[in-house]
């Protein structure tokens, strides 16, 4: 097992789903958060730097609440101050374990994060504290897979590991086609041609315009962040080669 991170600097994509306890009425598990937070923890200790991209979907999702009649703008921007909150959960279960945090959000609040200064956020970075990026691109219409992509590309990060509930990229759903074939690697335009659903198309183009790798796994697994950051063969690299 390689023990030498592949990746030296990482944009770690959390849905906001992967705070929440499936099955549960809670919308943030403090469980998961800890959880969660040791495993950034033991990915910095390697040397690595990590930026977080969050999203806000166990709180609120301004595309469905669009389809139900309400302004779309507005609706993006309650989805936004979804992801503040799981931002700031997941900085205090950083915190409580001892990592310093800064939370950049894309929309001034100043009593509640710093607002998102590219020369600050690599600042932080070098100094081995992790930074959480929230309040999306701070526009509506862009999902919080395009704030991933767009930051991953500003601070010049390796890679993007994206955490989702399924191991990787499939050729259709696995949960309706028990004969779904998982992608090891996949390039980009292959991923076009499928018509796979890696990422929304503008945070894809983004990516694969600046040749950014991106890591899809599953963050369901213990441990799956640094094997991720490792290089281990866990879920689906999709990348221009």
């Amino acid at each position: 097992m390689p023990e030498s991170p592949k990746y030296r600097r990482i944009v770690l994509k959390l849905s906001g789903e992967a705070l929440r306890e499936p099955g549960s009425k809670d919308n943030i598990s403090p469980q998961i958060v800890n959880r969660l937070a040791l495993e950034i923890k033991e990915v910095l200790s390697q040397g690595v730097q990590v930026a977080v991209v969050i999203g806000g979907g166990n709180i609120w999702r301004g595309l469905a609440a669009s389809h139900r009649g309400m302004n779309r703008t507005t609706a993006d921007y309650m989805g936004m101050l979804a992801t503040v909150i799981n931002g700031m959960a997941l900085m205090s279960g950083l915190e409580d374990i001892g990592v310093t945090t800064r939370v950049q959000t894309a929309i001034e609040m100043n009593n509640v994060a710093e607002p998102f200064i590219l020369r600050r956020a690599m600042h932080h970075l070098e100094r081995g504290h992790v930074v959480i990026f929230v309040a999306g691109t701070g526009n509506p219409f862009f999902s919080t897979d395009t704030t991933a992509a767009l930051r991953a590309n500003e601070i010049g990060a390796d890679a993007i590991l994206k955490a989702t509930k399924v191991d990787g990229v499939y050729d259709s759903d696995p949960k309706t086609n028990p004969d779904a074939k998982k992608f090891d690697r996949i390039t980009y335009a292959e991923a076009l041609t499928r018509r796979l659903q890696v990422m929304d198309s503008t945070a894809f183009s983004l990516c694969m315009d600046n040749k950014m790798p991106i890591v899809v796994f599953n963050i369901g697994e213990p441990r799956n962040i640094k094997r991720a950051v490792l290089g281990e063969p866990i879920g689906t690299l999709v990348s221009g080669v």
